[in-house]
C-alpha cells in the first residue's frame, strides 16, 4: 500500500501575482505536466492568484490547496509563514495582507536609490517591467532586471553581490509579527507552516526559540524538504519536526522555469516517519 508521504504533493509555489513568471493557470497547468498529485499557490502576502489557480486545478483534475506565505519580522530577521488550506474570504486575513504588502513601493524606491549610488541606474523602473501587481515589488524583481542588464550571470550571483545585507540595494522592511501571521492563518481556517527554515541561518538556539514560539501561538507545521534544504538540512528539519510534534511539509518554492533551483514536484520525498501535513487536506 502506498504510503501516504509517498504523494507528490508541492505545497509552495509562486505565481505572477506575486513574483513568480507563470500565471496561475499556467503555473497549475504546468504542475500537472510535471507529475504533481496535490499543489498549493502560496503567493507572498496575496491571495489574488487563488481563483483561478482554483479553478484550473478543477478543470483538470489536480487536487488543490489554497495557500499563502506572509513575511514575518522575528527576532530582527525576516522570516516566512506559509498557510495552508485557507479560507481566501476571511476578512481578518485578507485586510492584515493588506497591510503587510503596503510600504512595498517605497522601500523599493530606496533600493533603486542604493543600487543608483553604485552605479546602476533606472533600476525602479526596470524592477516595474516584471512586476505582475506593483503592491509586490520586490527583490525578486530587481534581481531579474540585474540579470537582464548583464550586471550578474544568474540568481545566485546577484544575491552575493546585491539586495542583501551589508550590500547595495537592500533595505530592510517591517514585516507582519509572527503573532499575527500565525492568528491570521489559523483564524482562516488554515495551517501555518514554517517556511524553508534552512535559509534563516539561525543558530541552534535561536531555531529552537522560533519553534517554541511558533508552537505556542497554534504553528502546526514545518517545511522539511525543500529546494533550499540539502540532505543534512533535511534531516536536521525532520528531527526538529518530531521533537515539537510539527506536520512536515514539501515544495519546491517555485518561481519560473530556468529561474528556480528546482522544478514542480522535483524535491525529494519526506521521510516516511513523518506526519505529512497534506494529510489534513485529503
Amino acid at each position: 500500500m502506498r504510503l501516504a508521504s509517498e504523494l507528490n504533493a508541492d505545497l509552495h509555489s509562486h505565481s505572477t501575482v506575486s513574483d513568480g513568471t507563470l500565471t496561475p493557470r499556467e503555473l497549475v497547468l504546468r504542475a500537472a505536466r510535471q507529475g504533481v498529485e496535490l499543489l498549493a499557490l502560496t503567493d507572498h502576502d496575496e491571495l489574488g492568484g487563488l481563483a483561478e489557480a482554483s479553478a484550473c486545478a478543477s478543470e483538470i483534475g489536480l487536487d488543490f490547496v489554497p495557500g499563502v506565505e506572509i513575511s514575518v519580522t522575528w527576532a530582527g530577521r525576516t522570516v516566512h509563514v506559509v498557510g495552508l488550506g485557507i479560507d481566501a474570504t476571511d476578512r481578518a486575513l485578507r485586510d492584515g495582507l493588506a497591510g503587510v504588502r503596503s510600504g512595498r513601493t517605497g522601500r523599493a524606491r530606496q533600493m533603486a536609490e542604493q543600487l543608483a549610488a553604485a552605479g546602476i541606474d533606472g533600476a525602479f523602473d526596470g524592477a516595474l517591467q516584471y512586476v505582475g501587481n506593483p503592491e509586490l515589488i520586490s527583490r525578486t524583481h530587481f534581481a531579474r532586471f540585474l540579470l537582464e542588464r548583464g550586471v550578474c550571470r544568474n540568481m545566485r550571483e546577484v544575491f552575493s553581490r546585491f539586495l542583501v545585507e551589508g550590500r547595495p540595494g537592500y533595505v530592510p522592511h517591517r514585516w507582519a509579527k509572527l503573532s499575527e501571521a500565525v492568528r491570521w492563518i489559523v483564524g482562516a481556517g488554515g495551517v501555518a507552516v514554517i517556511a524553508h527554515p534552512g535559509r534563516y541561518r539561525l543558530t541552534e538556539n535561536e531555531l529552537w526559540s522560533l519553534a517554541t514560539e511558533f508552537r505556542e501561538l497554534g504553528g502546526a507545521g514545518l517545511e522539511v524538504i525543500t529546494s533550499n534544504h540539502g540532505m543534512a538540512e533535511a534531516r536536521r528539519f525532520a528531527e526538529l519536526a518530531l521533537e515539537f510534534g510539527f506536520a512536515a511539509s514539501r515544495g519546491s518554492d517555485f518561481h519560473g522555469p530556468g529561474e528556480s533551483d528546482v522544478e514542480l514536484g522535483r524535491v525529494g520525498a519526506l521521510p516516511s516517519r513523518l506526519p505529512p501535513v497534506w494529510q489534513r487536506f485529503l
